[in-house]
């Protein structure tokens, strides 16, 4: 397949093929389209805007990080069977063989009536649309104590993948043998359902091959395991009996940095050796201080056809920071669907043509439960137009039915293909 029938088919499924040609619409090639975040949603929302419009949009993506780095697998370095550098990608295709001007900054605050967004370096930029996709913020309010925890580096979260990645392993690693790692879980919703369980499967792993006298304790907020619930039971009971103990209904409300004890709503304190408390999430910051957020002041709502904001016209926003449909995960699966949505139906808009009113995402996630073994969960997610949301396809996807090594090189397959799909 050349270049050019690609293109047509990737525009063809995401609603484009009624007016697509090489010529681009004059709307088109004078729009400025700002892209807020690197992530799975934002590169993928850059580099396909490029191709669905025939590399005439003018593309800016505004990233604070050099590389990227990966969530999905960051687990795996947690516990110390890969490295950071394996799940770290350049973003220079995006420059040398999309035409994206790639700025590596921060929005700090956008004004939305003017078009226009200003930059940590003190810039300011003006939009004609723009994609905000600026992940999740980690609400460290919701636990008294732990903003200063993390000061003091008694805490660590690691939920966006980088040095906090690193440093959490070598914490494992300085842990005694005997020792304790605790892991709480946030109340859902928050990024990354299964992430949490399958983090605790990491650290057990290195667990019992390094410090077989020590522990990993799960305090999880909610009611149950959020997601492949009786696959991460299974693995616990036959892989890490006398490592994990899961303990559900376990909210944890502050922490003592000095003493590194844990305070729970209902139960006795607990005290651990390597504290690893993940609080409630939130939209990005950027997202929450422009307002975006209209769902509780936490999520931001969108139209589910473009992922237009409802608070605010020509601003797309996507991935974690979304008000989910019903059963949509906060995955960077998704944040890569939604992209491609959000694209196909920007350069529509900008081009006078019908937005595609039946758009489609896939999800899948993969979930490391040793070093090898995967178990996985996918689904697929139809737009219903008469009720303006996405809801999961009848019959359509589908859970492992138990883990395997085989499952394991699909999971590397598939990160290399999304990476490659979002960044080459």
């Amino acid at each position: 397949m050349n270049r050019r029938h690609f293109i047509g088919q990737s525009a063809a499924a995401f609603g484009l093929a009624a007016g697509f040609s090489g010529r681009a619409h004059a709307n088109l090639q004078k729009a400025e389209i700002l892209v807020i975040g690197g992530g799975y949603g934002g590169a993928t929302a850059a580099k396909y805007l490029r191709l669905f419009s025939n590399n005439t949009a003018k593309v800016t993506l505004i990233e604070p990080n050099a590389s990227f780095i990966s969530c999905p697998l960051s687990n795996l370095v947690v516990g110390g069977s890969r490295t950071i550098s394996e799940i770290t990608s350049s973003y220079d295709n995006l420059s040398k063989r999309h035409g994206i001007k790639v700025i590596q900054d921060s929005v700090v605050s956008m004004d939305a009536d003017k078009k226009t967004v200003k930059l940590a370096s003190g810039k300011t930029l003006r939009y004609d649309k723009a994609v905000v996709s600026p992940g999740v913020t980690l609400m460290m309010n919701s636990i008294e104590g732990l903003e200063q925890a993390n000061k003091a580096g008694v805490t660590l979260q690691a939920w966006k993948a980088g040095a906090e990645t690193v440093a959490l392993h070598q914490q494992l690693a300085a842990m005694r043998d005997g020792g304790t790692f605790i892991l709480s879980v946030p109340e859902a919703p928050y990024r990354c359902p299964p992430g949490p369980y399958e983090r605790a499967c990491q650290v057990a792993n290195y667990l019992k091959q390094n410090k077989p006298k020590s522990k990993v304790l799960i305090l999880d907020a909610n009611q149950d395991v959020t997601s492949k619930g009786a696959l991460f039971k299974k693995v616990w009971a036959e892989q890490y009996s006398g490592i994990i103990e899961y303990l559900p209904k376990h909210n944890v409300t502050a922490v003592d940095a000095k003493t590194k004890t844990v305070k729970l709503e209902i139960q006795d304190d607990i005290k651990g050796d390597v504290l690893n408390l993940l609080p409630a999430m939130s939209a990005g910051e950027i997202a929450v201080k422009t307002g975006l957020a209209n769902s509780n002041g936490r999520w931001v709502n969108v139209n589910f056809i473009n992922f237009e904001s409802t608070a605010q016209k020509d601003i797309h926003v996507l991935g974690d920071s979304i008000q989910v449909a019903y059963a949509m995960p906060k995955s960077g699966h998704m944040a890569n669907q939604h992209a491609k949505v959000a694209a196909a139906a920007i350069v529509a808009e900008l081009s006078g043509w019908e937005v595609n009113p039946a758009p489609v995402l896939t999800n899948t996630c993969y979930s490391f439960v040793n070093d090898k073994e995967v178990v996985h969960v996918a689904s697929v997610h139809q737009y219903i137009a008469a009720e303006k949301t996405f809801k999961p396809v009848p019959g359509s996807g589908g859970l492992s039915p138990a883990p395997s090594t085989l499952e394991g090189v699909y999971a590397w397959g598939w990160a290399h293909n999304i990476w490659a799909d979002s960044l080459a």
